[in-house]
């Protein structure tokens, strides 16, 4: 396997990180309907990469949720895939990918 450049593995949490504040700030702080774009956005653009460099981002996604401490960024790293529609479901919960 190949090693992953630390700036795909940096991009790959902070677009996650980006796209769950989107979804979770309340509307006085970002209008919701430039919110829900720029998630449609984020989604429509991981969901056109090609098939090999979506699998990729599924699977630095997995790692970072592995070693993430934090329960809800876990979470967050975990649905990613599923939300954004590479998955049909999300992955389980206990990092088993």
């Amino acid at each position: 396997m190949n090693e992953t450049d630390p700036l795909v593995t940096a991009l790959a949490g902070l677009v996650v990180d980006i796209v769950w504040w989107l979804d979770s700030c309340g509307d006085d702080e970002v209008d919701p309907d430039s919110a829900v774009k720029m998630t449609e956005n984020v989604a429509f653009v991981v969901k056109n990469l090609p098939a090999e460099q979506q699998q990729r981002l599924i699977q630095v996604l997995g790692e970072l949720a592995d070693a993430e401490s934090d329960p809800n960024r876990r979470d967050q790293l975990w649905s990613f895939p599923f939300a954004c529609g590479l998955l049909d479901a999300p992955f389980p919960g206990d990092g088993a990918a």
